[in-house]
């Protein structure tokens, strides 16, 4: 008998796979002082991703330990912050305006990111079939809107400084808080990391490197101090125009990468990895549209797939679990799958799709 039946899967199978949103570090070992220094340099400019699904990841969301150090560290920003603040109105650096608001921005990204984590847990109910996970992409939103924010007095104040420049007072407590956010993000950057690999999350891994790498926004900081000292006045406002260059290119990245999310994007490489593990599954016959979507921090994804026209039903089923089976395993932070039957037509078989013609969109 013919099998063409759709069987949706409501909830992720009780196993999970932490495949985590890596970003590969080589160790130290066997590399020469310039390499390394040439590795550190080229991560500091690189843009961060400030994504949520990148912030939390199986690990993290499962430990206690993990949450509670994602949000110590970033009481410790906002520690970092406040002094940079207080230094800033006392001196009118701007450059340190930047640094401090740049880590506000990090900092307050914690507030979505937590809302849109704990709203993620709650279950799907009949309004929410898909559940809450989309909050996720709300607070991308916010975090983005934040890093914009953050920037807009960072370009004005370094802006102004440049066509009305003035001594910067107090080069000494600017240099001081300047040390103060690079300690500060050292500490957050070491907890982090210590803790991510202990608990196995690669996402707090990752943003403890990142936390390092802004920490050598804070000894420009320094630098542009170094320059007023020595007599060059145009020196703390060019560091506040770089620091501001380096939030911007964090915000484009960053909102590149939420628009993506909004328009229900995915790597096509995951799509790849999905084919293969269905053509992999025994009875796959071939494999028509894939389609995935993440849902917060997971993948859910929609097959179609081939199989012998003579299949029974119950046939037909053990195969479709099979191939949701191999998709879970097959693809990184997919947990769930809807799998629809097709098989291959025999002489005279009518179109078993034909009844739907009409419904499909025109081209």
């Amino acid at each position: 008998m013919p099998v063409n039946a759709q069987m949706p899967v409501s909830e992720p199978h009780p196993h999970s796979h932490p495949h985590g949103h890596e970003h590969p570090h080589p160790t130290a070992a066997g590399r020469s002082p310039a390499a390394r220094l040439r590795h550190r340099l080229a991560h500091a400019v690189t843009p961060h991703s400030h994504e949520v699904r990148d912030k939390v990841d199986p690990a993290l969301e499962g430990s206690r330990e993990g949450m509670r150090t994602l949000w110590l560290s970033l009481a410790v920003l906002a520690l970092t912050t406040v002094v940079q603040a207080a230094v800033f109105a006392l001196s009118g650096s701007v450059a340190l305006l930047g640094d401090a608001l740049h880590n506000a921005a990090d900092a307050l990204t914690a507030v979505p990111l937590g809302i849109a984590f704990i709203l993620g847990r709650r279950a799907a109910n009949r309004r929410y079939t898909y559940g809450y996970g989309r909050a996720e992409d709300l607070a991308g939103v916010v975090i983005v809107l934040t890093i914009a924010a953050s920037s807009v007095p960072a370009l004005y104040a370094a802006v102004d400084r440049l066509v009305h420049p003035r001594d910067v007072a107090h080069l000494w407590a600017v240099a001081a808080a300047a040390l103060v956010g690079f300690l500060g993000n050292e500490c957050v950057a070491r907890y982090r990391i210590r803790t991510g690999r202990r608990i196995g999350s690669a996402a707090l891994v990752a943003d403890g490197l990142h936390a390092r790498t802004d920490g050598f926004t804070s000894l420009a900081v320094l630098l542009g101090a170094g320059g007023a000292a020595l007599g060059w006045r145009a020196a703390d406002p060019v560091v506040g125009l770089l620091i501001t260059a380096a939030i911007l290119l964090v915000l484009k990245d960053a909102a590149r990468e939420v628009l993506r999310r909004l328009m229900d994007s995915v790597d096509p490489a995951l799509v790849a990895a999905g084919e293969a593990a269905l053509l992999g599954v025994p009875g796959v016959r071939g494999v028509g549209q894939l389609r995935m979507r993440w849902i917060g921090h997971t993948l859910r994804a929609e097959a179609n797939i081939v199989l012998d026209p003579r299949l029974t039903v119950a046939g037909g089923h053990r195969i479709a679990v099979a191939a949701e089976h191999a998709l879970i395993h097959g693809v990184p932070r997919l947990t769930a799958a809807t799998v629809h039957l097709d098989h291959t037509p025999e002489d005279g078989d009518a179109d078993p799709h034909a009844a739907l013609a009409h419904h499909a969109p025109a081209t």
